[in-house]
């Protein structure tokens, strides 16, 4: 079905019905992206306060036939909140719509609107002595809305879970421009299809999520950090293990990390600092949150003994302070921007299971040396089976030179993934970039099933089109 672009008499049409003020002409900074690899379009860009002028603006939308894309903080990494080819959609940011509308402590509950920076959140949490644990890179500028929409994942999925996990209740306009009101507060409500968790993950294709209900939790009276080297891969998933029998479900984050991002930072960033004097091959940056009564710098020193005894690890260093403590997450944070500016052939957000990581990174290599002469920076959530797996050009050998690399090296990549029984797409989604992945890998009877959904709920195409399903 053809989609119309949002023109001038579009724009007049939304002007009649919206206060002049929520409409402007489309900024370049909604049409780029943080990696470059795409530049999107619009006609119109809409600027929400509230629930009802989403839905104005969507209704509007739908009935003229013409395409929408959310946008959320703009940090997707996989095209979604672009549309660089059709007609030129209507753009709508959540931006405006920024408010944490409460926050309940004794039932460890937080309601915030979409547009609500991730950051924020976690400070408004903290402030009512409250954890709310999502953490990435971009929090201080990922908003709500699209860390839902995206299903985000970050550093404390092991012990807390993907933003699925922590979410209670949506409010959300639909397609036809109708609001559903679910900011619902409770724990049990067994009444049915589960609309939430449909749209979390969705990417904006089957509506506009304009506020959510979050999941809070105690803040850890005692938190601990350190590093230590691993002998290799299949020593850091027995060291997870050790870690979740020392201090159970305490772990919250269990990060692999390999030399080669350490030696990027030294190259781009050398005043990131390190916690050893040479980097070793193989380590594991680990957090731990305890109750009351607890010490995890103790936990963590009876940790290394037990792994230092089992021969899993030779050397680390426990943070003695949060300076310390706050120094060793910088080390690991920064790894993704060296990488950027050292260049990727190919990257890749994989996950496959935890026990099979330590033969799939064996059989990687092998795999990507049969292309050429590359280097590989292998890191990422260990925790749970998410790596970030990426390729890079020889030494001194620009990127631009193996461009033409890349979709055999994703290929190969993807390939060995699926292999393993895992995933394509850890954290980061579908967007446009892995559409054909999806259609590649995905199970044909899900995918019918998606594609049935679709039409059910957005017959017009209008939401996101392009996006985790090829438009029609």
């Amino acid at each position: 079905m053809s989609l119309n672009p949002a023109d001038s008499a579009f724009a007049a049409r939304l002007s009649a019905c919206l206060p002049q003020e929520v409409l402007r002409p489309p900024e370049p900074r909604y049409l780029e992206e943080p990696r470059g690899r795409y530049r999107g379009q619009a006609g119109v860009l809409a600027l929400p306060r509230s629930p009802e002028e989403v839905a104005t603006l969507v209704r509007e939308a739908n009935a003229a036939r013409v395409p929408v894309v959310p946008y959320g903080g703009g940090t997707g990494l996989v095209g979604g909140q672009l549309m660089p080819e059709g007609a030129a959609p209507l753009l709508i940011s959540l931006e405006r719509m920024a408010a944490i509308r409460a926050v309940h402590p004794s039932e460890n509950v937080l309601i915030a609107e979409a547009g609500a920076i991730l950051a924020d959140v976690q400070a408004a949490a903290h402030s009512a002595k409250r954890l709310f644990p999502l953490s990435l890179a971009s929090e201080g500028s990922a908003r709500v809305g699209g860390v839902l929409s995206t299903n985000a994942g970050g550093v404390n999925v092991l012990r807390y879970g993907n933003a699925r996990d922590l979410c209670l209740g949506l409010e959300a306009v639909l397609p036809n421009g109708d609001i559903w009101h679910g900011l619902t507060r409770l724990r049990k409500d067994n009444t049915g299809y589960d609309l939430r968790n449909l749209l979390i993950g969705a990417e904006g294709t089957l509506g506009i999520i304009t506020a959510a209900t979050l999941k809070l939790s105690p803040q850890p009276a005692s938190c601990g950090t350190a590093v230590f080297t691993v002998r290799d891969p299949a020593a850091a998933v027995t060291l997870l293990a050790l870690a979740r029998d020392h201090a159970g479900e305490a772990v919250s984050a269990f990060e692999l990390i390999h030399r080669q991002g350490l030696d990027f930072l030294s190259e781009r960033l050398p005043q990131v600092r390190q916690p050893f004097a040479e980097a070793p091959e193989w380590s594991v940056l680990i957090e731990l949150g305890l109750p009351r009564g607890l010490d995890a710098e103790e936990t963590l020193a009876a940790l290394f003994e037990a792994a230092l005894d089992a021969g899993l690890s030779d050397d680390g260093v426990i943070a003695q302070s949060e300076a310390q403590r706050q120094a060793l997450w910088s080390m690991r944070e920064h790894i993704p921007e060296a990488n950027k500016m050292i260049g990727s052939v190919s990257s890749h957000d994989i996950s496959v299971p935890i026990g099979q990581i330590p033969e799939f990174i064996e059989q990687g290599g092998r795999v990507v040396a049969a292309l050429g002469d590359f280097r590989i920076n292998c890191f990422g959530h260990l925790g749970d089976g998410n790596l970030h797996y990426n390729v890079f050009p020889p030494q001194g050998q620009p990127r631009q030179a193996f461009d033409h690399l890349r979709g055999a090296i994703k290929d190969a990549v993807h390939e060995l993934v699926a292999q393993f029984g895992g995933s394509f797409s850890a954290e980061h989604g579908v967007g446009r970039l892995k559409v054909a992945d999806l259609e590649r890998y995905g199970d044909p009877t899900r995918l019918a099933a998606m594609r049935a959904i679709k039409q059910a709920l957005d017959p017009n195409g209008i939401m996101n089109p392009g996006a985790v399903l090829r438009a029609g």
